[in-house]
């Protein structure tokens, strides 16, 4: 009988043992997993920012670009405007014929589209 209970005492000696290990391993799992979320969270973080960054520049660059393309139109519109400028004071009676007949035109327009109404 005092053999059969040495071992008794011997296996829940081992069981506690084995219990004692599987909650450190648990503990160090669990420490590991924390640690590990901690530096996937930051690698999120930085990713975050720079993907911010880059899209600061790209909207940087889209004004930049947008600028120039509203210089180039507007430069275009004043040598239109110097073109028509001149024409008119090199052919005055062609731009009031053409100023003239243009507004008749609209008028013409404008009524036709008030008795469709």
């Amino acid at each position: 009988m005092s053999t059969m209970k040495e071992n008794l005492n011997e296996a829940g000696g081992h069981l506690k043992q084995a219990a004692i290990h599987a909650g450190d391993t648990v503990k160090s799992a669990a420490s590991a997993a924390g640690e590990e979320f901690k530096l996937g969270g930051t690698n999120v973080k930085s990713e975050l920012a720079d993907s911010a960054q880059a899209g600061k520049a790209a909207a940087g660059q889209a004004g930049a670009a947008a600028k120039e393309q509203m210089d180039a139109l507007m430069g275009k519109s004043r040598d239109v405007m110097d073109s028509a400028a001149d024409l008119i004071r090199e052919r005055p009676l062609t731009a009031f014929g053409v100023a003239l007949a243009a507004g008749w035109v609209i008028a013409k327009l404008a009524r036709s589209g008030d008795s469709d109404k």
